[in-house]
């Protein structure tokens, strides 16, 4: 019969080590002490990766920041009109080809706003002069674990080279990935080199197959972070939209009191003569 296991030895007490640096702190700093180590490059890495570079990036958000809405079936009009007055050069780089526009409108009013989202950029005067329209797919075929949303936007000319196609992409690229989506496609005429160059500076994976092209865009999960961001967002647009409606509002009821004014005059001067 196996006799017991030994029992585990035992190592003796060690007597607690006295603090000799506090002890002898009061005779002044150590002539022979180790330099300190240099920091890394590692160490610096991890430094302007750290609450600066994120204030840096916060802060560069911040003067780019351009005020974004959600849009929903009562701005189908709005779309509408926005599509309508692009040029047919436009019209073919956002849909592939140059759409009538019956066309269009069967498309605007296609858009099925409980699956699909659509954002949009006003000017003072509520006029949409940038759309992106985020449709979320079904799955590629074989790949049932991946979730996928496609991306197009179309910005009005005299609203060009403002960075609002970027703005778009990036909004809806956060939007998507709040909604558990990983993969954000886009498919684009390769002479669309606007949009491919937005796709391939966020860190898409572009492929070019002869007049058509794919950007494909990894997003990575959801955070906190990123759901406040977007409810950020939502509520600054919201604020800026009901502004931009109240001010026209209040330029349309100066402009009726000047012409009441100037009615007014007019028929006084009159019966004067």
């Amino acid at each position: 019969m196996p006799g017991k296991p030994p029992a585990a030895l035992e190592t003796p007490p060690v007597e607690p080590s006295t603090d000799w640096d506090h002890e002898l702190s009061a005779f002044g700093p150590d002539p022979h002490a180790p330099p300190p180590a240099a920091a890394t490059s590692t160490d610096l890495a991890g430094l302007a990766a750290g609450p600066l570079a994120g204030a840096r990036a916060a802060l560069e958000r911040l003067s780019t920041w351009v005020p974004i809405r959600s849009l929903g079936r009562r701005h189908r009009h709005r779309m509408i009109d926005h599509l309508l007055a692009l040029e047919p050069r436009d019209r073919y780089l956002r849909f592939g080809y140059a759409p009538s526009d019956e066309q269009i409108r069967k498309y605007a009013l296609g858009i099925d706003f409980t699956r699909d989202e659509v954002l949009g950029i006003f000017n003072r005067r509520l006029r949409l002069i940038a759309v992106a329209h985020l449709a979320y797919g079904l799955p590629p075929q074989g790949e049932p674990a991946r979730t996928m949303a496609e991306f197009g936007v179309s910005v009005l000319p005299q609203s060009r080279g403002r960075g609002l196609g970027r703005r778009l992409f990036e909004t809806a690229a956060l939007h998507a990935r709040n909604r558990g989506i990983d993969t954000l496609f886009i498919h684009a005429l390769s002479e669309n080199r606007a949009m491919l160059r937005i796709a391939a500076r966020a860190g898409a994976l572009v492929e070019r197959d002869g007049s058509e092209s794919a950007a494909w865009l990894r997003l990575p999960p959801d955070t906190v972070g990123s759901q406040v961001e977007q409810a950020l967002e939502r509520h600054l647009g919201e604020l800026d939209f009901q502004f931009k409606r109240q001010a026209q509002v209040l330029s349309t009821f100066v402009d009726s009191v000047a012409e009441v004014k100037a009615h007014f005059e007019s028929s006084g001067r009159a019966a004067k003569e």
